[in-house]
């Protein structure tokens, strides 16, 4: 009988964590609803997704392609699919930390502890709904590049993985800045601890040039940093070449990020909440 009553109550405590979990995703979805709406009726905010692989692509191309690869056409083929997983970093780690911070100054988040909802769903719901912004930046990234004549050298599928490894990468160092979002009050200070950040991490790749162009100790850098495997990954699937290695280095990467960063954000903002 003992043993009954145990399983049962074993049984209940199973199904109302679960029931909990289905109501977290359900309210985290519709609250990333609410931030899509926010971009389709103020879509100024997405300018930053819009203008910045422009800006950087003509900028690198137009800038060093004469000096590294003799040609434009040819630094366009090399510096692209670098440029394509600076972007995905850029999209995610600056705009998702400063829009979580400036709704905990608004007053927001406050609003949303009234609710019935998991503590947690405002958070992950903004996160999930900022995602529009790599799809609009990708998109933008690959039409100037075909209008420059960049040409994916391998397929359409090749081309949408590679995309979507940048954006994954993206996502989980995005978690980063709302983990800085939440835990720094001034924007201007959480703008400028991003882009200290994510400098180093963007440019120091073999991005712009080729890692044996560089001084030995950059050279060390360029090879631990986990920017890199993203580039060399994007490079394989969108220009042929190695991408098992580099393309696991990044999923690794990107899961080791979101599993220490992602629970760290969501603990510091349900203690700030």
């Amino acid at each position: 009988m003992t043993d009954i009553v145990l399983e049962s109550g074993t049984t209940a405590r199973g199904a109302s964590a679960g029931r909990r979990r289905y109501r977290l995703v359900r309210h985290s979805l519709l609250l990333a609803g609410r931030s899509l709406t926010k971009t389709r009726r103020s879509p100024g905010v997405l300018s930053d997704a819009l203008f910045m692989p422009i800006i950087f692509l003509l900028l690198f191309v137009y800038l060093f392609g004469g000096a590294v690869s003799g040609s434009t056409h040819a630094y366009l083929q090399y510096v692209f699919p670098g440029v394509l997983v600076m972007t995905m970093l850029l999209a995610g780690m600056l705009a998702t930390g400063l829009s979580i911070n400036t709704d905990i100054k608004k007053g927001v988040f406050d609003r949303f502890r009234s609710l019935p909802i998991g503590r947690s769903a405002p958070l992950i719901g903004i996160v999930l709904g900022d995602v529009i912004r790599y799809v609009v930046a990708a998109v933008v990234l690959f039409a100037t590049g075909y209008l420059m004549g960049f040409r994916v050298e391998t397929d359409a599928v090749s081309a949408v993985a590679a995309a979507g490894l940048a954006t994954a990468l993206g996502f989980a160092m995005g978690w980063i800045n709302v983990l800085i979002g939440v835990l720094i009050k001034e924007e201007v200070i959480v703008q400028t601890v991003a882009f200290l950040g994510i400098f180093p991490l963007a440019f120091g790749t073999n991005m712009v040039v080729p890692t044996g162009t560089m001084p030995g100790w950059l050279q060390a850098w360029v090879k631990v940093n986990p920017v890199s495997d993203a580039v060399d990954a994007s490079r394989g699937l969108l220009l042929g070449g190695p991408v098992a290695h580099p393309a696991t280095a990044t999923l690794l990467w990107s899961a080791g990020f979101l599993v220490v960063f992602g629970p760290l954000a969501v603990h510091a903002y349900r203690r700030r909440s």
